[in-house]
């Protein structure tokens, strides 16, 4: 066998599973909690960590590394013919404030595996190879989510992005600056000539059916609001009841109202508040003001927008009855995305060929693939999570199922180098 294998045949390479696995429990340390899980938000000292880790493990196998105006990292292996544009894998390394090891997490590192195979088995692809890693995928720091990959497709402007401030007022901007991670080449001028996402399903389908892959053919649709009540703050004793302007109280109708809305409107419709704060917080005092979060989704833009409708005209009308005044702003909006064709079949036949059990699937979460989708021919591989848990601590998968995936992964992207 010759030392440098040609790019005419996809051939039987396979990553390392265990060097993979033990990327995975390394890059946990950082940001890394108690309860086995990872809190690190984008744009930390954590996220510097990270990041500085990737670049170090990327050059080690061969590629340059270099970020943009919005620190999305991007880890290029060059091809025979290097002026062609890039297929390009990717996902993120941040984290929810209580996270997991695998959400994200697998696509870079993944990535990262597919380069060490073809820079160990010396393989040649004709195409550049490209690693991404996206920054603020999550949006748990900086809303909305995917926030980098959408200036990057054009979805919004990079002066957006910059001017995003977290929950303490801290802009994003100072954050990337802060972490020395502002890049100079504007974010989105970089050319893609696919784009390829391994990622943990975060749903149940897979593991009740047993299937080790997921061939992702789309992404449901979601919005994203943001609401704020504002009543009173009066003392809880020598209130009358009948006299208050309780911004909870009002709160918690409107958030029973969205339960209400995605059951009505199933079976695959959700309706999600995951954030709230009350002020000012304290057990004497009848809450003046409310901010909540509202979270739409389903695979039906139509049905998206009737929960929509739904949600401002009861909104409205209980915030009326009890005299607060509403701010309700619409904060995103990802329409439902349907992958090419091409690429979901790369996958399918990727699986068959490797012998893994794999069917069709929709994304349910939101991911950056659902922006590259806008500007380049994209798809998605779904591995296994234990229970379908995800964005928790306790987030789980197997070995196995994680190289699996990172295969699948391997034999798309060199099948895809042959047929573009």
């Amino acid at each position: 066998m010759s030392t440098q294998q040609s790019s005419g045949a996809v051939g039987n390479i396979i990553v390392d599973g265990q060097k993979l696995w033990d990327d995975i429990l390394e890059t946990a340390k950082f940001g890394g909690t108690a309860k086995g899980g990872i809190k690190r938000l984008t744009l930390t000292q954590e996220d510097r960590q990270v990041r500085d880790w990737f670049t170090k493990a990327c050059e080690a196998v061969g590629c340059s590394v270099s970020y943009d105006s919005l620190g999305n990292q991007f880890a290029r292996r060059p091809g025979t013919d290097d002026a062609l544009a890039p297929i390009t894998m990717g996902s993120h390394l941040d984290t929810q404030p209580t996270g997991g090891k695998f959400d994200g997490i697998i696509g870079v590192l993944g990535g990262l595996a597919v380069l060490r195979t073809l820079h160990e088995t010396k393989r040649e692809t004709r195409h550049p190879i490209e690693l991404i890693n996206w920054t603020n995928e999550e949006g748990s720091r900086f809303a909305p989510a995917m926030l980098c990959s959408g200036v990057f497709a054009g979805v919004f402007t990079e002066q957006e992005a910059l001017d995003k401030k977290d929950r303490e007022g801290i802009r994003f901007e100072d954050a990337l600056n802060g972490i020395g991670y502002r890049g100079v080449a504007p974010c989105g001028d970089h050319p893609v000539a696919a784009y390829f996402e391994l990622h943990i399903e975060q749903g149940p389908i897979l593991e009740a059916e047993h299937q080790t892959i997921g061939i992702v053919t789309g992404v449901q649709g979601m919005r994203w609001y943001e609401v704020t009540l504002r009543g009173q703050d009066a003392h809880a004793g020598s209130t009358p009841m009948r006299m208050r302007a309780d911004a909870l109280v009002t709160a918690a109708r409107m958030i029973d109202a969205v339960q209400k809305i995605a059951l009505e409107n199933g079976p695959d419709a959700v309706g999600t508040v995951g954030l709230i704060e009350n002020t000012p917080n304290s057990r004497n005092v009848v809450p003046g003001e409310v901010f909540f979060t509202v979270d739409f989704r389903d695979p039906d833009d139509g049905v998206v927008q009737k929960m929509e409708e739904t949600f401002y005209r009861i909104a409205n009308d209980l915030a009326e009855k009890a005299g607060l005044t509403l701010e309700l702003a619409r904060v995103w909006d990802s329409p439902a995305v349907h992958f090419d064709a091409e690429c979901i079949a790369s996958v399918r036949r990727s699986a068959e060929t490797l012998g893994y059990p794999a069917r069709a699937i929709v994304s349910g979460a939101g991911h950056d693939a659902a922006y590259m989708a806008r500007i380049a021919p994209t798809s998605m591989i779904f591995v296994p999570c234990a229970g379908g848990l995800s964005h928790n601590e306790a987030e789980s998968a197997e070995s196995d199922d994680v190289t699996a995936g990172a295969n699948v992964l391997l034999r798309a992207v060199l099948e895809t180098d042959m047929r573009l």
